[in-house]
């Protein structure tokens, strides 16, 4: 049973993911915002579900699972590097990481206060 919630939520996630990439354009705009969203959420989900809940398998690991794409944000940040694009690879780099760590505790902390 949940490994077809995981695929469910993961299908959703990565629709959302496309949908987020066609709708903003740019050379890692789109990465930096599914982290920092898919970090917020997972950030408020994890704050008020419990662990191993469906709410949890669906959303955290499918659907944020999907959303989020740190394999995107590496390959951006050394091919901004390697194109010799040092500054805004160390502001992507900062950016996402950062992001969505901030993401990750308002997240939790808005979910909390709100519950």
């Amino acid at each position: 049973m949940n490994l077809l919630l995981v695929g469910a939520g993961g299908v959703l996630g990565a629709l959302a993911r496309y949908a987020v990439g066609a709708w903003l354009p740019g050379r890692t705009r789109d990465t930096l915002a599914v982290n920092v969203l898919g970090s917020f959420a997972l950030g408020a989900l994890t704050a008020v579900a419990a662990e191993g809940a469906a709410l949890s398998t669906v959303f955290g690991i499918g659907f944020c699972g999907a959303f989020t794409t740190f394999s995107s944000f590496a390959v951006e940040t050394v091919t901004l590097y390697d194109d010799g694009e040092r500054r805004a690879a160390v502001r992507n780099a900062a950016a996402n990481l950062v992001g969505a760590l901030a993401a990750v505790g308002v997240g939790g902390w808005l979910a909390t206060a709100l519950a």
